[in-house]
């Protein structure tokens, strides 16, 4: 193999490896939307939950007096 081949297949070599981390990128910058997306849908669930959650303490008027009264 002489030095032209060798040349040839070092490049050949250089552009498949652009490419894989080109599209590696892309598909790291689709996930890391799709991350963003779901963390602010799970924001949004969490803040529906803790408002739709009853409040534990029953208000004065709510409130049952004890048995030995």
């Amino acid at each position: 193999m002489d030095q032209a081949e060798r040349i040839e297949q070092l490049e050949m070599k250089v552009a498949f490896h652009e490419d894989n981390i080109e599209t590696l990128n892309d598909e790291i910058f689709k996930q890391q939307r799709k991350i963003q997306l779901l963390s602010e849908q799970v924001a949004v669930l969490a803040a529906k939950i803790k408002d739709n959650q009853p409040n534990q303490l029953a208000s004065e008027k709510e409130e049952m007096p004890p048995p030995h009264y």
